[in-house]
């Protein structure tokens, strides 16, 4: 059974949050006379508009008419750490409810240094026995191209239409898994549970919590066809 992390298991905002304060500590660093305030609420807003978007940085600088190079704050962005990420509400209990009747794995776009800090300070890394990094395949990688599928379960040593897949985001982590063959359940929460379905998933969460419920299911046969619907049935249950 395969994850997504951001919006997934752990919000986005929170981390994305200390990540822009960090940038404005180092504006203010570096032009004394910046209105912080002001920058602040300029990058919130380029935030709102998709924090997957590049140039946030330079967009929110010259919201401001700041002119100061954006190469410091990019670093500051990268290097933020929060000493702890709390998972989305029944997390734990899921991946505790999984460990043993499903082989996991976490599929993540991202700067692999902050992918990984926000998965120690989440604490959820101990239930996962792969985890894949997309971007350290190439950021040309990132879902939904079919690589960073294909490496968990080969790993896992599963077939797509043996695995789930559990995500958030429409166009990358839902169509790219759909595409190779596996179930996929769609959470609804965080920044993209506005977004159109691409591809319609075998189920629809409202979090993350409420994918045993979906697995209870399947496993009664409520998803005809499936072998990711009968886990006991092909070793990975």
């Amino acid at each position: 059974m395969l994850f997504d992390l951001d919006d997934t298991l752990v919000p986005q905002a929170t981390w994305l949050a200390g990540c822009l304060e960090a940038v404005v500590a180092e504006a203010q660093t570096q032009e004394p006379g910046l209105d912080a305030q002001a920058f602040r609420r300029a990058l919130a807003a380029e935030a709102a508009a998709g924090s997957a978007r590049g140039g946030l940085i330079d967009r929110a600088l010259a919201a401001v008419g700041s002119v100061q190079p954006v190469g410091p704050l990019v670093a500051a962005f990268r290097a933020y750490r929060a000493p702890e990420l709390a998972p989305f509400p029944g997390v734990e209990d899921l991946l505790d409810h999984l460990a043993g009747r499903w082989a996991l794995a976490l599929v993540t776009d991202g700067d692999p240094g902050i992918q990984r800090a926000k998965l120690a300070a989440s604490g959820l890394g101990r239930w996962f026995e792969v985890v894949v990094l997309a971007d350290e395949l190439g950021r040309a990688r990132r879902k939904p191209h079919p690589e960073p599928y294909r490496r968990a379960l080969a790993q896992l040593g599963l077939l797509p239409g043996e695995a789930v897949f559990v995500g958030d985001r429409p166009e990358t982590d839902l169509l790219g898994a759909a595409a190779l063959g596996l179930a996929t359940v769609r959470v609804t929460q965080g920044e993209h549970q506005g977004t159109p379905d691409v591809v319609r998933p075998d189920a629809t969460v409202r979090a993350v919590a409420e994918v045993g419920e979906v697995l209870a299911r399947w496993s009664t046969g409520d998803r005809p066809g499936s072998a990711a619907a009968r886990p006991s049935e092909v070793g990975v249950g």
